[in-house]
């Protein structure tokens, strides 16, 4: 039995409709991970849950833990990992609300522990990442999309920044020539590091906010919260369909 591992990021510190069966403290090389690890079923699936930033959303995105949370799913036996992230939408048809499933990623962090193999590297750890989302699952949350009746752009690429600070408007005009549709936080090395463990992974990402200089007036929290409210039941109607949808 495929066992689906969900990280939940901003707006998903828990995912309601989980049945939780017990709760793994995972202990890796790499140190502690965000949160317990909920091990249950969601919509008569098995799948684990993790909060990123931890439960209570204390963790800043530069300062998670990667390595440990990857490796700490990987120990648990999932097989596949859908990612949350709640992002900014640079590209006119990412609105505030719309669910996307990028295809692409470009990584502008810095000081991240982004690899498995910083201290013991040889040369077959160089990882193909010319796709950085399995097309697989991406396909299985796009068909979930549309068997849960729900609009989502079906390409993206994702510009992962380090945050915690939102970016300034000329960072964003860099990010748009670059050819970045979506701003986050979270989304490497996460993703690479999932590559790493042949671990297939794919993003879910709700934009809920325009981008800086692109939303009219002031980025708020309270403005944000309001999007996130919606736009996560949404995200998880999306993820309960593609559990069963042809993989």
């Amino acid at each position: 039995m495929s066992i689906t591992a969900i990280i939940g990021g901003t707006g998903l510190t828990a995912l309601d409709g989980l049945a939780i069966h017990r709760e793994e403290v995972v202990d890796t090389r790499w140190g502690a991970v965000s949160a317990p690890v909920l091990v249950g079923e969601f919509h008569g699936h098995e799948v684990v849950f993790l909060a990123r930033h931890a439960s209570d959303h204390s963790l800043p995105p530069h300062k998670i833990n990667y390595r440990a949370n990857i490796q700490a799913l990987k120990t648990l036996g999932v097989d596949r990992i859908i990612a949350v992230n709640a992002v900014g939408g640079i590209t006119d048809s990412m609105a505030s609300g719309v669910i996307c499933i990028p295809d692409q990623i470009i990584d502008y962090t810095s000081n991240r522990e982004h690899t498995f193999f910083s201290d013991d590297f040889e040369v077959t750890n160089h990882i193909d990442f010319t796709l950085p989302y399995d097309e697989a699952l991406r396909q299985s949350l796009i068909q979930g999309a549309n068997d849960a009746g729900l609009d989502v752009m079906q390409e993206g690429v994702y510009g992962c920044v380090n945050g915690p600070r939102l970016e300034t408007a000329a960072e964003i005009r860099r990010m748009e020539c670059d050819g970045c549709d979506l701003t986050g936080m979270t989304g490497m090395p996460e993703a690479a590091l999932a590559r790493e463990l042949g671990l297939p992974y794919a993003s879910v990402c709700l934009v809920v906010n325009r981008a800086a200089g692109k939303a009219v007036g002031e980025i708020t929290m309270d403005a944000i919260r309001q999007v996130l409210a919606d736009g996560m039941q949404r995200v998880r109607q999306l993820i309960a369909a593609s559990l069963v949808s042809p993989r």
